[in-house]
């Protein structure tokens, strides 16, 4: 046989191979679920529960030991604040620790008994703060509030102090040396923002690896002997198999790439910077290592629950490895090394770069480089296992046969 009848050969096996594939994604439930359900209704709702950004009206009590004008003046500043909300006023510290350890308030203010004493005789006074610390953003919008609050009130002290004649003078006799705050790549300073990106290209990597394990099961349940390898003509090469499945998944998941990267961040007005050419160079390789690694899997892992328990495990440790929720310098080297073996580090790592900070192709070379050399190594490993898996399936006709 010719090179060119071959090449026309392993086209049309590899066509009915995707054929097969495609037939079973769409009559398997769970498969579906995790091709077409979970991406589409879990970035929604992950998104949709973070879009407030930062939190607001964080409840906190208040020991007011002092009962002056200056501390009320105080805590009516606090209560006017966006992000904290007065709760109510204890009468003593272990009343209003009562109170958080039930949940109640997230925080106390106390104002100790000579705080308009010492203001009055021009010396320093302070505001304690006492923070819930289970919670970042809650602990964020209390403490930067007090911080705020006492600032402004400072200030204000300081130019009834000055004797100065003009606003300008006030101010500066106030603030001497100013500063300018510019948050860069976060504007709204939220929690959305910064995470949402990475969980997207974590659901994409996750729900491609459940729903080829899934399938797989399926096709192991569904066969008399077990094999994952039918008995069919057109499954006797590996490229063709492996082609032939890589195509239906990539098919599938181009649409759901699509979906989460670019229709997901607009529903809900996050940042989205990244240019479309830009984005395709990016998820090309991103979506052909995700494949390759999810049928790699696949074939290592035999049961569906056991796929499923796996990457529902691994999902967590994944997300802090990518480097955005926790620092990637304060990573362990073994842990980001263990982290170099998923798509999903690199992958979000550059999509996080280039969709909310603006990065460029050439700012994120490094990543790009690394999962193309990750589509590589797995399609390799794939052809492999692939390999193992048609080599089972005709000892096992042989067996049948004899």
């Amino acid at each position: 046989m010719s090179i060119f009848h071959r090449f026309v050969s392993g086209i049309r096996d590899a066509a009915y191979i995707w054929c097969q594939e495609m037939k079973q994604a769409v009559k398997d439930e769970g498969v579906l679920i995790f091709f077409i359900i979970v991406p589409i209704i879990y970035p929604l709702l992950y998104s949709w529960i973070y879009n407030n950004e930062v939190v607001h009206e964080v409840p906190v009590v208040v020991v007011d030991d002092s009962h002056s004008g200056l501390s009320r003046e105080l805590v009516r500043k606090l209560d006017a604040s966006a992000d904290v909300k007065i709760l109510c006023h204890a009468a003593d510290l272990d009343e209003a620790r009562s109170l958080v350890s039930r949940q109640l308030a997230k925080g106390i203010y106390y104002i100790p008994s000579d705080f308009a004493t010492r203001l009055n005789r021009m010396e320093q006074a302070t505001l304690s703060v006492y923070c819930d610390m289970s919670l970042m953003l809650a602990y964020k919008a209390i403490y930067q509030t007090a911080v705020n609050v006492t600032q402004y009130m400072g200030a204000e002290m300081q130019k009834k102090l000055s004797g100065k004649y003009t606003v300008r003078e006030e101010q500066i006799q106030a603030r001497p040396l100013d500063f300018q705050d510019v948050p860069i790549f976060n504007p709204q300073g939220g929690y959305g923002t910064f995470v949402i990106p990475a969980v997207l290209m974590l659901i994409f990597q996750q729900t491609l690896v459940l729903g080829i394990g899934l399938g797989a099961g399926t096709a192991r349940e569904n066969s008399p002997t077990g094999d994952l390898i039918p008995v069919h003509p057109a499954y006797s090469g590996i490229y063709r198999i492996v082609l032939g499945k890589a195509l239906c998944y990539g098919m599938i998941y181009a649409v759901m790439g699509a979906y989460l990267t670019l229709v997901v961040p607009r529903i809900f007005s996050f940042v989205t910077m990244v240019k479309g050419m830009d984005l395709l160079w990016l998820m090309t390789p991103y979506l052909l290592a995700c494949v390759f690694f999810g049928m790699t899997v696949s074939c290592l892992v035999r049961y569906r629950e056991n796929v499923m328990l796996l990457m529902v495990f691994i999902s967590l440790p994944l997300l802090f490895m990518v480097g955005i929720s926790w620092p990637q310098s304060a990573i362990p080297g073994v842990w980001q090394g263990i982290s170099w073996l998923f798509p999903s580090t690199f992958g979000a790592r550059a999509f996080v770069r280039m969709n909310t900070m603006g990065a460029t192709l050439g700012d994120v070379t490094n990543e790009l480089r690394a999962l193309w050399i990750q589509a590589a190594f797995y399609f390799g490993t794939a052809c492999l296992v692939y390999g193992h898996q048609l080599r089972v399936t005709r000892r096992h006709t042989v067996s049948s046969n004899l």
